[in-house]
């Protein structure tokens, strides 16, 4: 595992709590702890993966009282899946990053959607395709930024293979 992937992960809990916690910016926001877990996932095995996406999730949970444990579920299932992806897709190119970035969010806030319960989610259109899409593109950009910036989930041209 790459350094730079786990210091820019650490950073970007760090910053969500700042911002989600400290500030009470709320979902005006970006989403880090996904996209942490997206950056990280992509070099753990499953099972560590799936344990980080589990206590980010919690960690998440533990800021409203609603679903307790929706998100750790839905993280952990990111987690895993993002940890396979590994050994079915070898991309460092920024499309490839955009569209795992994008898919990781989406599919993130879709579980977290089917384990809400009915009372808290709205109707499937609405949440799955308008906020999760806007969401996703958001948290895709500001990855985007980050990967851009610091080289985190992109491998170093010359290395490997």
């Amino acid at each position: 595992m790459r350094i730079v992937d786990v210091v820019v992960a650490a950073i970007l809990v760090f910053l969500h709590l700042v911002i989600h916690v400290g500030f009470g910016v709320g979902a005006a926001a970006p989403d880090l702890f996904t996209l942490a877990l997206l950056i990280v996932a992509r070099e753990l095995h499953m099972a560590s993966a799936t344990g980080l996406g589990l206590g980010l999730g919690l960690l998440e949970d533990a800021q409203g009282l609603l679903a307790f444990g929706a998100h750790g579920f839905a993280m952990a299932v990111v987690g895993a899946l993002a940890a396979r992806t590994r050994e079915l897709f070898v991309g460092d190119s920024l499309l490839f990053v955009a569209v795992y970035l994008f898919l990781g969010k989406w599919l993130r806030d879709a579980v977290y959607w089917l384990a809400a319960g009915s009372q808290l989610r709205g109707s499937m259109g609405e949440a799955l395709v308008v906020d999760a899409g806007l969401a996703a593109l958001y948290m895709t950009a500001v990855g985007l930024l980050v990967v851009f910036v610091t080289g985190a989930l992109v491998a170093p041209r010359g290395v490997g293979s």
